[in-house]
């Protein structure tokens, strides 16, 4: 079975191009445009991994994250800033918020698979768990 990503994005074209490339490396991927979207699919099924938009109309992305972080049903699911913000008190705004980590946009194609596997505790394309060194 496929980790499935919770993909918290307004912005269609980063949807359309962030869930194309999470799908082809085996991720089953859902998407919401809003943090009242997001509530919705988690309600629905528990993601194993949230990439938060920081930036969302009406609720913002990191707030969001606060609220989901005080929920002890979800405080285990790891989220994951995805920002245009660059910045370098941005990583610390979306860590201090309980994020898990912090990918800036425009995402890599390239790296987006195998960072997403890092959050989850993976390295390899088939989700095997990751072996310490």
């Amino acid at each position: 079975m496929s980790n499935l990503i919770l993909l918290v994005e307004d912005n269609e074209a980063n949807q359309m191009l962030a869930s194309a490339v999470l799908e082809l490396e085996g991720f089953e991927v859902h998407v919401a445009g809003s943090a009242v979207e997001a509530l919705d699919q988690i309600t629905v099924r528990m993601p194993d991994l949230i990439l938060m938009d920081v930036q969302l109309p009406g609720q913002d992305g990191l707030s969001l994250t606060r609220q989901l972080k005080t929920d002890p049903a979800m405080a285990a699911i790891p989220i994951v800033a995805l920002t245009a913000h660059a910045m370098s008190g941005d990583r610390a705004t979306a860590l201090g918020a309980g994020c898990a980590g912090y990918i800036s946009k425009p995402i890599d194609t390239r790296t987006l698979g195998a960072q997403v596997r890092r959050y989850l505790g993976t390295d390899v394309k088939d989700d095997r768990p990751r072996v310490a060194s």
